[in-house]
C-alpha cells in the first residue's frame, strides 16, 4: 500500500498557531481551522469569562452535537431515498 503524501499547513485558531499535518489539501485544512476559529469566537462572545481550555471543550461538544444531528439527517434521507427507489 502506498502512503499518500502529507501536507503541513500552519493555521491560526483563536490566536494560536498550529501546524496541521494531513493528507487533505491545504485549502481543506485551512477551511477546517477557520471554522473551528469561528465557532470558538462565537461561543466566546456568548461566554466571555471562559478560559481557553473550557472554550475549546465547549466548541468540541457543540461541533460533535452538530455532526451527530447532520449524520442523523443523512441517515433519514438515505432511508427515504431507499424507500422511494423500492
Amino acid at each position: 500500500m502506498s502512503e499518500q503524501p502529507k501536507n503541513r499547513t500552519t493555521v491560526d485558531i483563536y490566536g494560536q498557531q498550529y501546524v496541521i499535518v494531513g493528507t487533505e489539501p491545504t485549502s481543506h485544512i485551512r477551511l477546517v481551522a477557520s471554522m473551528v476559529d469561528e465557532k470558538m469566537r462565537e461561543i466566546n462572545s456568548m461566554n466571555p469569562s471562559l478560559d481557553t481550555t473550557k472554550l475549546a471543550v465547549l466548541t468540541s461538544v457543540n461541533t460533535v452535537h452538530e455532526y451527530l444531528k447532520l449524520k442523523d439527517q443523512v441517515e433519514q434521507l438515505e432511508k427515504e431515498l431507499k424507500r422511494i427507489k423500492d
